[in-house]
This record gives structure tokens, C-alpha cells and sequence, in this order.
């Protein structure tokens, strides 16, 4: 029986990006999904300029602009819908080449990275799939998969599968790993909502800090809307679900408009977790998305942290498959992610605690506090700014340990002529970016390695990042994270794959 090279099961957002990256390097993919077609209910509906930018990279960036619209930040509000507090978002272009907040309705995202899918003759998507085990030996991961419309049983082979398959993963479960509680359950009802009615509210998200009830509002797209509220305990979503008793709940956004005139597309009961599987990784078999964490909706980074993980392992598995890179680096994909995503939901349950807890006391320390969280030197940058934490050291972070640095950040997706941006240029290769150009013949051997080089501007946009990080060069990595900087360039080259026919290390005497 043939292998294919990867097998990913889950047809989601996650599965979906993992495939196409890999497809863009040319690697072969069977994509296995237990629905027929794109599940049909909104899911995430919120994402930033830094997985926007992953979304630019798989080709999709006009398509997702045409079905998304730019969110304006976050407004703190009591039950009068007084506003105690707003955070605002750039909604321009900014450092990636994105609004730092985009809204979305997922079934529209996921059926356009189907069709864009569909233009790599490298992967197959297997509908109507379910796997029913994966089994590793010394040749790869079998493959045991059934047929949910004939019941007809299959055994498919891969050299390494990719665990997209959600919060109830089987994949998790064949690799003997375990979900770990971050100490954050909620029971909240989640409303969605079609209308051509103008609701007049202010385009961004609102937070309604009730102790009796606390609820999110945000408009999705032209014409869909959200809402959430905290159940009670003892109360289901059954209770609410009636017109007659949904109206109330949403009726401080939707005024006086009939509740004829809004379309109920769903109401439905969902557990907001904080959770983390204990380990990533067996042999061939890693998990990404819902598979390895579970993040409180908060800051709208659940749906994105499964795309950050794509992009994390696509280039890296890439690279092992061709042999370009040594195998040791896929250990890198879980010691780089699973730190991020833990920082990630501890900021999604800190927002969501000083959201939602204290009950009336909590309240009324929100309404004293709240409208002065801008005094307070940096929690307003926390709140507004879109960038995401550094990756932790690892073999392709080559961080000090007490000095801050651009390692594990990610460079700035700038504009280098005319419309074209960095990622434009770099292509999915490691980028030299230097605030000078490098001897010809250091250039040279950058290219002949496969990689490029970006000799900045003095007072573009690279240039003063690179100044502002007190190096004169920077080695990015195809997910554009900056794996090393320091002002030894002749040392910095020695990190490129294949320059001097090893893998990115700490050269003795660097000032990475």
C-alpha cells in the first residue's frame, strides 16, 4: 500500500491552512473529513492582522476581504449600555498589511479555503471520511477510516498525519494524550442573527459588564450579528431559545425593530474551556488546533491559534519531507507553540474574569475602574494592540535568555516597493533582512541556498525595526518569525538551511 506523504484529519480552518501550505511546497496531502460539505454554523468570527497574514499567504487575500469587514476595538458597557470604557483598533492597513481586527462568518471563510484548495493538484479532500484509529510503526501511521455513508471500511498509510479534528480529537486520544484544565469552565448562550435592519450600534465588540448577566455583542458582517450571554446555573440555552424570551435579551442593540425582522440562524448552548493537551507530538502523529487547546472566546484567538500552528509546522515538515531540514526540527513545533498558546489563554481568561466575576461587587469595581484602564502605563497598548507574544528558545529561536530581542517576534510584513510586501518577496523562504547590502558575494551564496535577501531603506519601515532592535540584520523564517538577529551578518548566514550544510545552531562567539 502507497503512503501518502501527510494525511490531516479535519477539513476545519486548521486542516484546511495545513494543507495548503504544504501544497505550496509541493507536498502531497490527503485531507479526511467526517461531513460531506462545510459545517454549516458560525463558529469563530473574529480574527487579527497577524492571522490575517496567514490567510494572505494561502491566496486568499481579496476573498476574505470581499466576506470580512474590520472590527473598531472593544467597549466596555454596564447594563444602561453607559460605555465605561473603549479600547480602539486601527481599522487602516498597519504593521502586517491588515486592520488589526477583521469579523467573519466562519462557513464563508471555510468554503472559500475549499474552493482556493482546489488549485493544488498535490492534495485530495476525502469527504463523508471518519477515522476510526491511527496506529504508528517504523514506516509511518496506518490509517483505519470508515465510510459515513456506506458504513464501508478502509486502511489508508501516511509518513506523518496532522491531528486537525477538534476538541473530542481522536488523534489525541492514538497518541495517549490528555486535555489539562487551566481552571476556566462558562456555560454561555450563543446567539446568531441575520437582518437587513440597521441596528445602529457602534462597529465593534461590546462588553457588557452585568453581574446579573453578562453578555457579548458584535456585528459579524453586513448584515449577521452576535450575541452572547452567560447562562446561570441550572438555566439551558431551551430556556432562552423562544422568541418571545430572546427579544428581551438582545433588545438594548436592537431597539424598537420587530423580532419578525430578524432571522434567528441559531441558538445554541456552548462551554467556553481553558485547556491544554499535555503533549503535541507523538513520532509522526502531532496535533494543532482545538486537538491540542481550547481557548475562552475573549480575545477572539481561538480559531486563530489553530492557523498559527499550521503555519508553524507546514514549513518545517516541508522541509524534512525534501530533506532540506534534519528531522530534530519538528521538535521545535510544540516547545514554540504550546508556550504561546498557554500565554494566550491566560489572557483570554484574565479578560474574561475581570469581564465577568465578582458579581455585584465586581461590578461595582468595574465602574470605577474601568473608565480610568487608560491611565494605567501599557494595559491600553494590551487591550488595542494586536501583537502576540514572542516564541520561547528553541533550536530555531535563537533567543538570549536575559535580554529582550527580536527572536521569536514577527518581522513586520512591510511594504518594500511599490505594493509588494515582505512575504511577497520571501515566498515561503528564509529572508536575510539587512539594514545595509551585503557583499556580493554574501548575497550570492544567501541565493544559491534558496533563500532571499532584503537590503532595507534607510527610514522604511524594516529599517527602523531593525534599528529600534539595536541589530543591523535579522534572519526570518518562512512563517516569518525572526529565528536569530545580532550585527554579525557572516554570522547570522551560518542560521540559513543549507549555507553551510547544517541546521540552525548557535555558532561559538555570535551575538545572536
Amino acid at each position: 500500500m502507497t503512503a501518502v506523504p501527510v494525511a490531516i484529519v479535519g477539513a476545519g480552518p486548521t486542516g484546511l491552512t495545513a494543507a495548503t501550505l504544504l501544497a505550496q511546497y509541493g507536498v502531497g496531502c490527503l485531507v479526511l473529513e467526517r461531513w460531506a460539505s462545510v459545517y454549516p454554523l458560525p463558529r469563530a468570527v473574529a480574527l487579527d492582522d497577524e492571522v490575517h497574514r496567514v490567510l494572505a499567504r494561502l491566496g486568499i487575500r481579496e476573498e476574505f476581504a470581499a466576506v470580512s469587514r474590520p472590527h473598531r476595538g472593544l467597549r466596555l458597557v454596564d447594563r444602561s449600555m453607559r460605555v465605561l470604557a473603549e479600547f480602539p483598533r486601527d481599522t487602516t492597513p498597519g504593521r502586517h498589511g491588515f486592520p488589526q481586527g477583521s469579523m467573519f462568518d466562519q462557513p464563508e471563510l471555510e468554503a472559500i479555503l475549499r474552493r482556493n484548495l482546489t488549485e493544488y493538484d498535490t492534495v485530495t479532500l476525502r469527504g463523508n471520511t471518519e477515522v476510526t484509529a491511527l496506529t504508528q510503526d517504523g514506516d509511518g501511521v496506518r490509517i483505519d477510516v470508515t465510510d459515513t455513508t456506506t458504513g464501508e471500511h478502509d486502511v489508508l498509510r501516511a509518513a506523518y498525519v496532522l491531528g486537525c479534528d477538534g476538541a473530542n480529537s481522536l488523534s489525541r486520544t492514538s497518541i495517549g494524550a490528555a486535555m489539562r484544565d487551566l481552571g476556566f469552565t462558562q456555560r454561555w448562550l450563543v446567539i446568531d442573527v441575520t437582518t437587513r435592519a440597521d441596528l445602529g450600534q457602534w462597529d465593534g465588540v461590546h462588553q457588557l459588564c452585568d453581574p446579573a448577566r453578562a453578555a457579548t455583542y458584535m456585528r459579524v458582517g453586513k448584515t449577521r450579528y452576535r450575541w452572547e450571554f452567560q447562562l446561570a446555573p441550572g438555566e439551558s440555552a431551551d430556556d432562552c431559545r423562544d422568541p418571545a424570551r430572546l427579544h428581551p435579551l438582545i433588545s438594548p442593540w436592537t431597539g424598537d425593530i420587530p423580532i419578525a425582522e430578524l432571522e434567528i440562524v441559531r441558538a445554541s448552548e456552548y462551554t467556553f474551556r481553558a485547556q491544554l493537551a499535555d503533549r503535541w507530538r507523538d513520532r509522526r502523529v502531532f496535533l494543532l488546533g482545538d486537538a491540542a487547546h481550547l481557548t475562552p472566546p475573549f480575545i477572539g484567538q481561538g480559531m486563530g491559534a489553530g492557523l498559527r500552528d499550521a503555519m508553524n509546522l507546514a514549513w518545517k515538515l516541508a522541509g524534512v519531507l525534501d530533506g532540506t531540514l534534519r528531522g530534530a526540527v519538528l521538535d521545535t513545533y510544540e516547545i514554540e507553540r504550546r508556550q504561546h498558546a498557554r500565554a494566550m489563554i491566560r489572557l483570554a481568561k484574565l479578560v474574561g474574569t475581570a469581564m465577568t466575576a465578582g458579581g455585584r461587587a465586581g461590578d461595582v469595581i468595574r465602574r470605577a475602574v474601568a473608565p480610568r484602564l487608560h491611565l494605567v502605563p501599557g494595559l491600553a497598548d494590551l487591550t488595542s494592540d494586536s501583537e502576540t507574544p514572542a516564541l520561547r528558545r528553541s533550536a530555531l529561536v535563537l533567543r538570549p535568555r536575559l535580554r529582550r530581542t527580536l527572536a521569536g517576534r514577527l518581522c513586520p510584513n512591510a511594504i518594500l516597493d511599490g505594493d509588494r510586501r515582505l512575504d511577497d518577496v520571501a515566498a515561503g523562504r528564509f529572508a536575510l533582512v539587512t539594514s545595509t547590502e551585503p557583499p556580493a558575494t554574501l548575497r550570492a551564496a544567501v541565493e544559491k541556498c534558496g533563500s532571499v535577501v532584503v537590503a532595507t531603506r534607510p527610514g522604511s519601515e524594516l529599517h527602523r525595526w531593525l534599528r529600534n532592535g539595536r541589530v543591523d540584520a535579522a534572519v526570518v523564517r518562512p512563517d516569518g518569525i525572526v529565528l536569530g538577529a545580532g550585527r554579525r551578518l557572516s554570522a547570522l548566514c551560518t542560521f540559513l538551511p543549507g549555507f553551510d550544510g547544517n541546521l540552525p545552531r548557535h555558532p561559538a562567539g555570535n551575538d545572536v
